[in-house]
């Protein structure tokens, strides 16, 4: 059974999360956060001088419009255009842009079929993914996963996930977990599925994809007997989705304390503390978590 996030190996369950380090994002991912943080600031003069780049065929500047025309900040919305210089910077090798051409592609799923250009979308994502891009690389691995492609190929999909996961994106390492836990071309693993939601769980900012699935699912893992029982680790991934819920409730959580000793309740509200704290809730996380 297919579960995703909206468009959308060997570390045991009970290790401790204090001797894990936060999870760091790929440098693709990390440039891409940074690039939308700035978009929100730019001026009117930023945009002018953007076009003039942009035309003088300068393949950043030709990305950076694309993206000002895509969501209309400071000119009018206009996708033709966005799509005319995410082309033409794409065109120039520009991996970010590349991704975004496979998007524009992606975007033209409709129900549960394949893409109109599975063949544009396969192209132009491949080359963002074998230049390091995470995102592409994630995307590929979806679409293969998906059947978005034409066809679905399991291992194509494990592969490029495996290497995005690896470079520490959040919906790439959620994707994995989900298909050792589905056995999806490889052999089934509850184990390694948790290691990977455990990587993806661990980052921020908690709104990424795959962060809030995974938090889910280690306390549903934990809950369902799907993992070795572990009182501790259940009450404290189920304490960890109640402090990042809209609405939390607490009666679950109730009845595992009343089956705890004192020393586990203990322990494990510690180990939720030191989570929550190394990992802050951001301005209107709760709504997007929830979407």
């Amino acid at each position: 059974m297919k579960r995703r996030s909206a468009l959308l190996f060997m570390l045991t369950t009970s290790l401790s999360l204090s001797s894990i380090a936060q999870e760091h994002l790929p440098a693709s991912t990390e440039a891409r956060l940074a690039m939308l943080a700035t978009q929100q600031t730019l001026t009117l003069n930023d945009v002018v001088d953007i076009s003039s780049k942009a035309q003088s065929g300068n393949r950043e500047a030709q990305y950076w419009l694309a993206l000002i025309y895509e969501e209309g900040r400071l000119v009018p919305k206009d996708f033709a255009a966005s799509q005319v210089w995410m082309l033409k910077s794409a065109e120039q090798g520009y991996a970010p842009a590349q991704r975004g051409m496979g998007q524009i592609y992606l975007s033209k799923v409709k129900g549960k079929g394949p893409v109109r250009d599975y063949g544009e979308a396969d192209r132009w994502l491949r080359r963002a993914a074998t230049q390091g891009d995470a995102e592409a690389q994630f995307w590929l691995g979806t679409g293969y996963e998906q059947g978005w492609f034409g066809v679905t190929d399991y291992r194509e999909a494990f592969n490029w996930l495996r290497i995005a996961a690896r470079e520490g994106l959040p919906d790439a390492q959620f994707c994995l977990g989900q298909m050792y836990q589905d056995g999806e071309g490889i052999a089934e693993s509850n184990t390694v599925a948790a290691h990977w939601f455990r990587r993806a769980a661990d980052h921020t900012p908690s709104y990424l994809g795959g962060v809030w699935e995974a938090k889910v699912e280690l306390a549903n893992m934990y809950h369902d007997g799907r993992l070795p029982r572990d009182v501790v680790q259940e009450y404290m991934w189920s304490a960890i989705v109640a402090a990042y819920s809209n609405n939390p409730t607490d009666d679950e959580i109730k009845s595992l304390a009343r089956r705890m000793t004192r020393a586990q309740l203990g322990e494990a509200k510690r180990l939720a503390t030191d989570w929550i704290n190394r990992h802050p809730l951001e301005p209107g996380i709760l709504a997007q978590t929830q979407r």
